[in-house]
């Protein structure tokens, strides 16, 4: 079976593949990186991805304290730079670095890039007692990135209606992309957040797109969403994972996984080997909706909308 590979069209009409097959956080986070925990398990993983055939993309951030690992795997690759996707985010709730062009500028420097193809803000949480700079002044700087070349494509993380609003009244570069947690339990990180990202021509991202098959609940095998996800693995014989990241792609939204198996790595890239009906798209989304929300971060700013992010 022949190779394919979907895309995403933003607004800038670039365009971005519709899976980032390795996610650089979540499993790979370190609170501190040091030359004691270089991660030669999570260089490996990369460097095997980057064997897979299409554009490949690496959702990486500073605050994930994995540059060392991306960059080596990345110097050690011999796929072109045009086969690459890089992803990187300026850290505002944790300050790493001074502000969004010194934060690229390092990234850049420590990856031995000349260019990101996405760069985030990767939450809404600024303020110039912490920061120095508002949100607004963040969102110039990376305009200023955009114009220079140094990032392909801009856009933020973690954004409500109301923060996009801030950037929406003062940008002259809208957001590109808004990548929020997103799963068939959590379908609205925050109240109207999916629909207002999708009429305003804003590409939404999820990450801990698989929290259903993270955390279980009891009694799953009886549970109808489980049952339905079952009976799509046995009808296309695909994992549940595979079922699942197909449905956020069908929904419109670039999913962001990875996996300590490069099996499943493999399984993401080739992800559009097959296709979800509209009817089991709606089912899917139809019986995650029926479950309480399941929300992984930022749970002290947004477990107050747990009853409405099933809506």
């Amino acid at each position: 079976m022949s190779f394919k590979q979907n895309f995403f069209t933003l607004n800038n009409g670039n365009k971005i593949p519709s899976v980032a097959v390795v996610g650089t956080g979540t499993r790979w986070y370190k609170q501190e990186e040091t030359p004691d925990n270089f991660n030669n398990e999570l260089v490996s993983q990369i460097e095997k991805a980057l064997t897979l055939p299409g554009i490949v993309h690496i959702d990486a951030a500073e605050v994930y304290r994995t540059y060392p690992e991306v960059g080596k795997a990345l110097s050690q690759s011999k796929k072109p730079r045009n086969e690459i996707f890089i992803t990187d985010k300026y850290s505002t709730q944790l300050k790493v670095t001074e502000n969004p062009i010194v934060g690229l500028d390092t990234s850049l420097k420590r990856l031995n890039l000349e260019f990101v193809d996405l760069y985030l803000l990767h939450s809404p949480f600024v303020t110039v007692e912490k920061n120095a700079f508002t949100l607004e002044d963040a969102w110039r700087q990376m305009e200023k990135l955009y114009k220079d070349g140094k990032a392909k494509n801009i856009g933020v993380s973690n954004f409500s209606t109301e923060d996009l609003e801030k950037i929406l009244a003062i940008c002259e570069i809208k957001p590109q992309i808004n990548q929020i947690e997103f799963n068939a339990f959590l379908q609205n990180q925050t109240p109207g957040i999916v629909k207002f990202c999708q009429s305003n021509d804003i590409i939404l991202e999820a990450y801990s797109p698989l929290s259903p098959f993270q955390k279980r609940p009891e009694h799953s095998d009886t549970d109808p969403f489980y049952k339905f996800i079952n009976s799509l693995t046995a009808k296309y014989s695909k994992t549940e994972a595979q079922i699942l990241l197909r449905w956020v792609t069908k929904r419109g939204i670039v999913a962001v996984t990875t996996s300590s198996k490069f099996s499943r790595v493999q399984e993401a890239q080739n992800l559009f080997s097959f296709d979800l009906t509209d009817e089991e798209v709606e089912e899917i989304t139809k019986l995650g909706l029926k479950h309480k929300a399941q929300r992984l971060y930022w749970n002290e700013e947004y477990d107050k909308y747990n009853n409405q992010s099933q809506q």
